[in-house]
């Protein structure tokens, strides 16, 4: 009777195999550095970078292929004409079709002259706080920023003040500005710190998101604002999400600043990257807030902020791109060491 049990328990356990491969194949398990060893890893690497322009030439190549970004980081009138549906990238079967009501929204066509020389990304990580790192960034020729960034006196060594791209997630207007069903003078007002820079939106992914996103589109053009609201195109953000999935980055979402690195890879001749560094101490093993601004901590599980951090690194490590932690130091400061 107990053999016989056995041979019949013989499928169920060869299902849940295949179930078990299958599951590792598409997340797998493995162990991620601790904080200590990748401060140690950057700290043997130093301040050395060498430009790789065969690793730049590549990733050029392989995010258009599979994302186009020159033609589709942005919903224009070009890519997106009345009747396109677009899917939205953040959640299943909900989607927009192209109106006549939405349509005048979009732009004619891509807005960024091209090539872009030095493009500088600016994440938010606390690591920025006293780095000095402001002039650097400054000097780029287009300056991206993630999720509305405070910009005032006291960061701006750090920061710089310099602003082309920016980016506003719908969850800030929900939050800072109560979805702009009140008023809207606050949210004018902040916007004045990005100059006349384009403010990128995911309008269309996911479905809450779209109308404080048109409602932050016409507070600026009522006010006759000096910016311009690009929407992310859905498209584009899905296609990038498999990209980086592709290569080990498993968060349900990739994070905005991952996607501001892509479309950087994907536009601009040079990419240095700032305030991207999701751990809990710095290279000099003290403790480090999230956020340059505040100690926020995101909702765990969303995005994969350490992998990408892996991912980021190893291009810096190629030369592909140039990662900037801790303090940038001056011309002088450099030829000492």
């Amino acid at each position: 009777m107990m053999s016989l049990r056995c041979h019949r328990s013989k499928p169920l356990w060869a299902v849940l195999c295949v179930l078990v491969l299958c599951w590792l194949y598409i997340f797998p398990v493995y162990r991620l550095p601790s904080d200590k060893e990748i401060v140690d890893e950057v700290l043997r690497q130093g301040q050395v970078w060498s430009k790789n322009q065969t690793g730049i030439d590549l990733y050029r190549k392989l995010l258009t292929e599979c994302c186009d970004p020159k033609r589709m980081f942005a919903v224009t009138k070009e890519n997106s004409p009345i009747g396109k549906v677009l899917w939205y990238d953040g959640e299943f079967y909900h989607y927009h079709i192209v109106s006549n009501e939405t349509y005048p929204f979009f732009i004619q066509e891509t807005p960024l002259q091209q090539p872009l020389k030095k493009c500088a990304v600016v994440g938010n990580a606390g690591v920025l706080k006293s780095s000095s790192c402001g002039r650097d960034i400054d000097e780029a020729d287009f300056v991206m920023r993630c999720n509305l960034p405070p910009l005032s006196k006291k960061y701006t060594d750090d920061v710089g003040t310099r602003t082309h791209l920016v980016t506003a997630n719908p969850s800030i207007i929900e939050k800072s500005f109560q979805n702009l069903l009140w008023s809207r003078r606050a949210f004018v007002e902040s916007m004045k710190a990005y100059g006349s820079s384009f403010i990128y939106m995911p309008a269309f992914s996911m479905k809450p998101g779209t109308d404080p996103s048109l409602r932050a589109y016409h507070a600026l053009a009522d006010s006759s604002s000096n910016q311009t609201v690009l929407f992310a195109n859905p498209d584009f953000l899905k296609n990038v999400g498999r990209f980086w999935k592709g290569r080990g980055v498993h968060g349900k979402r990739l994070s905005t600043g991952l996607f501001l690195v892509s479309l950087a890879l994907g536009l601009c001749e040079e990419v240095t990257v700032y305030g991207f560094w999701p751990f809990s101490v710095g290279l000099d093993e003290q403790p480090v807030s999230h956020h340059y601004y505040d100690n926020i901590l995101p909702s765990s599980g969303f995005h994969a902020m350490p992998e990408e951090f892996m991912q980021l690194w190893h291009l810096h490590k190629s030369g592909t791109l140039r990662m900037r932690i801790g303090r940038c130091m001056s011309e002088a400061e450099g030829a000492k060491e």
